[in-house]
């Protein structure tokens, strides 16, 4: 029945069905798959439900997607009955909890992934308690789950807010089958298997995905169990080492972890798509609107309404960061052609009036970029091919990004182009007339770079490049600016209260700062999310690879000084400033810090404290 469906796909609807008075008008009295979303239904390809749900349905699966629904209703996810292959769950663009929760612990009164930006419309812990809504409303239907928040809590993790370690997300929502990663590929081929007729629990070899077994399989990596990783540092510490050295698609093992009779097996990461296999779901038939029953404006949606993603993945390896795990450090990049033609497409938009607001990824100047050497690349275990020093056999050419940037410029429809997705400021001395073009061109008036840090120690602990780089990118922005005539500068990001991060360090830092003419307008405090390096060392004090104990600044008196000391322009952190200056004996500097203010480069508007949500992802 399945393979039918394939020779003949049925023509692309508007929109996916949403409830069954759309499924009736498609002449479907059932869904193969039903897609569960913890954010609204926006059929855009930055959104992970959407896109997957058209990969399938061009494979000629009837699929319908529920946005935001009522948990705690049986009744609402039947809207469309029982669905033949399975339930897809996830809860949305980001993890729940960071979602719902600031750094502090506090209810978040926004959601950007919802009509409205009211909060509360999905359940914390969205996997589990979505998994379990589905459960309860279809006996027995096979369980997937996906999403960046399954994928980073497919092994046992520290929940920061719940300040403790707790269980695979896949023992926690009792689901057949995770799907971590990007899961085009992964989610076809269990779709397949599903519809040939193979039960949920024969299927336990696909790439990307996690099972429970009741043993290990041969030649696993076997980690420390849950409850050891619980109770001891120590071996949490050796269970996220052993883990991150098996996150390449080209040589990783199966992972396996006990979780009392039970075992958590984790296979391979999928093997990175093609650049056919990219274009090829870009090309879907995606509406590029939020479905029509909406009312309100999605915030979301409103970032990306007008941006282009032109790959996936990203080798920077910062600690704190969960795009490697998530999208792995293998650039993506879709061919010229392809973007162009969602440019083509964007241009009929509505609501286009000429400006392409971003042509990125999670970082803008990787795109094309990649290893080599596929013999190095096939055997390379680093997390990072930029720290501690750029890999020699990384390809950092600009060619075809700047080919790129100059075809769409000259596209007759387009008036603006802007690069705002970020860059990574270290690759740009290897890429002379990318950096030219970006700042000729690309960017209006300010430029977004993520230094994180100008502390040395910090920067170590973050795998970041340190403050001699930072400096050698300001002093080439602002001469190729006096070159072009322009008045530009750049929006730099920062962390407080990162790992390894003291008063003394932060001191230093608003001094850089202070000293060379930047004022940061936004600063995300760090949050331990789980999966990621620097949550594990916020854990456990100690890095996991050299074993090295590591300084936390746990308490929130701290964690507030040190945000002040980056916001020390500002007349509210002053009084801060004054306090950690004293805390730290450096009371000499308080006139510096909080007395007059020099003269400073162009800066944004004054805009919100928060970092602004990054765009989102599959």
């Amino acid at each position: 029945m399945g393979s039918d469906r394939k020779r003949n796909p049925p023509v692309a609807a508007p929109f996916l069905p949403t409830n069954r008075a759309e499924m009736l008008a498609r002449g479907w009295e059932e869904l193969d798959v039903l897609f569960i979303s913890g954010d609204a239904y926006v059929d855009h390809p930055a959104f992970g439900t959407p896109l997957l749900a058209r990969l399938l349905e061009a494979e000629g699966y009837r699929v319908g997607i529920l946005a935001q629904p009522d948990w705690r209703n049986p009744e609402a996810l039947r809207a469309m009955g029982r669905p033949r292959l399975c339930a897809a769950i996830a809860a949305g663009a980001m993890d729940s909890m960071v979602n719902r929760y600031t750094a502090a612990k506090k209810v978040r009164n926004d959601d950007a992934y919802t009509p409205g930006g009211r909060a509360g419309a999905r359940p914390d812990r969205a996997t589990i308690a979505y998994t379990a809504a589905i459960k309860g409303a279809f006996k027995g239907l096979p369980t997937l789950i996906g999403g960046i928040e399954a994928s980073l809590r497919r092994l046992a993790h520290y929940d920061y807010w719940d300040d403790r370690v707790r269980r695979s997300v896949l023992v926690d929502s009792k689901a057949d089958l995770l799907l971590f990663g990007m899961a085009e590929n992964a989610l076809l081929e269990v779709a397949r298997r599903l519809a040939d007729g193979e039960t949920i629990g024969d299927i336990d070899d696909v790439r990307g995905t996690a099972i429970l077994a009741r043993e290990a399989p041969a030649g696993a990596v076997v980690l420390p169990p849950f409850e050891a990783v619980a109770a001891d540092h120590a071996a949490y510490n050796t269970a996220f080492r052993l883990a991150a050295l098996e996150t390449s698609p080209f040589n990783a093992r199966q992972l396996a972890q006990q979780h009392g009779e039970r075992w958590v097996v984790v296979n391979p990461p999928a093997l990175p798509l093609s650049e056919a296999e990219l274009d090829r779901i870009y090309a879907l038939p995606f509406r590029k609107l939020p479905h029509p029953s909406y009312t309100e404006l999605i915030p979301a949606y409103a970032q990306i309404k007008f941006s282009v993603t032109g790959h996936r993945g990203c080798f920077g390896g910062c600690a704190f960061c969960a795009i490697t795990h998530h999208q792995g450090k293998t650039i993506q990049s879709r061919s010229p052609d392809s973007i162009r033609a969602e440019v083509d497409q964007l241009t009929r938009h509505p609501e286009f009036r000429g400006t392409v607001s971003d042509l990125g990824g999670p970082t803008a100047n990787m795109y094309g970029l990649g290893c080599g050497d596929p013999t190095a690349q096939a055997a390379c275990r680093r997390p990072s091919c930029l720290y501690p020093e750029i890999c020699p056999r990384l390809v950092t050419a600009d060619r075809r990004a700047v080919r790129l940037l100059r075809d769409l410029r000259a596209h007759p429809a387009v008036k603006h182009l802007f690069v705002a997705s970020g860059v990574r400021f270290d690759l740009l001395k290897h890429q002379p007339d990318y950096f030219a073009d970006l700042l000729e061109h690309h960017v209006g008036g300010l430029l977004k770079v993520a230094p994180e840090t100008v502390s040395p120690a910090v920067a170590r602990v973050m795998r970041k490049p340190g403050p001699k780089l930072f400096e050698q990118f300001l002093d080439a922005f602002r001469e190729q600016n006096r070159t072009l005539g322009r008045r530009q500068a750049v929006i730099p990001y920062f962390i407080s209260g990162h790992p390894g991060c003291t008063l003394a360090d932060m001191i230093e830092v608003a001094l850089f700062l202070k000293r060379h003419n930047l004022r940061v307008e936004q600063v995300q405090e760090f949050t331990p999310t789980p999966g990621s390096l620097a949550t594990c060392i916020w854990h456990t004090g100690r890095d996991p690879f050299n074993g090295e104990e590591v300084y936390v600044p746990r308490s929130a008196k701290e964690r507030r000084l040190q945000k002040a000391l980056l916001l020390w322009h500002l007349p509210e952190s002053r009084d801060d400033v004054r306090v950690a200056l004293k805390l730290a004996g450096r009371e000499a500097l308080v006139a510096e810090l909080c007395g007059g203010h020099t003269k400073t480069a162009p800066r944004a508007p004054r805009m919100a404290q928060r970092r602004p949500h990054r765009k989102p992802s599959p």
